[in-house]
């Protein structure tokens, strides 16, 4: 089994990954378990900062390399919070501040005004210099809520709700979050192209 270094320190994203990565012949390893610190995302893209990830993981371990870049992007805020998603209300991150930020900008709007994408993007280097990174991205359609709902998943999971569904991605249980999720359709994505490689 091949070792990959996932380029994050985010708790909650690194358990999402290694359950998404079961069965992939991978053997997924957090960065901060190896003693790698995180970078300053200065990109201008999710695809910038998740390759500004990748490679210094990469670089700092001798592994092929995993990274994600996503966010929230509410179409009335134009799109915000976006590629600040996590430290949305300042840093350090905290989460329910970045939540409690969110509904005070959307404070009053109506439902049609409440639209929003989780937007996925996973970027793969089999090597530190790898000339040519997989590339795959993910999208999860739906709207943020009034208040939150739900006690699972994080960051923005309790206030993103899905309309098909009817549940707010926290409501969810993890299995369906995977298969539906902006990194769920990313790491699929990406698992096809490693198969046909």
């Amino acid at each position: 089994m091949q070792r990959l270094v996932i380029a994050s320190n985010n708790r909650g994203k690194i358990e999402e990954l290694r359950e998404l990565l079961a069965g992939s012949g991978f053997e997924p390893v957090a960065q901060g378990d190896l003693g790698v610190a995180e970078i300053e995302e200065t990109g201008a893209s999710f695809v910038e900062n998740a390759l500004l990830k990748a490679r210094h993981a990469a670089r700092a371990t001798g592994l092929p390399a995993l990274a994600d870049d996503s966010g929230l992007c509410v179409d009335a805020l134009g799109g915000e919070p976006g590629l600040h998603s996590a430290r949305y209300a300042g840093t350090p991150t905290d989460p329910e501040a970045n939540i409690d930020k969110l509904l005070a900008a959307l404070a009053g709007r109506p439902t049609g005004q409440r639209t929003a994408h989780f937007h996925c993007v996973l970027v793969l280097l089999r090597r530190p210099e790898d000339p040519a990174p997989l590339i795959a991205e993910g999208l999860w359609h739906g709207r943020i809520l009034e208040a939150r709902r739900g006690r699972g998943g994080f960051g923005y999971d309790p206030v993103f709700f899905d309309p098909l569904l009817g549940q707010s991605a926290a409501e969810l249980d993890a299995r369906s979050k995977n298969r539906l999720s902006h990194r769920g359709q990313a790491l699929a994505l990406l698992r096809r192209r490693l198969s046909e490689l």
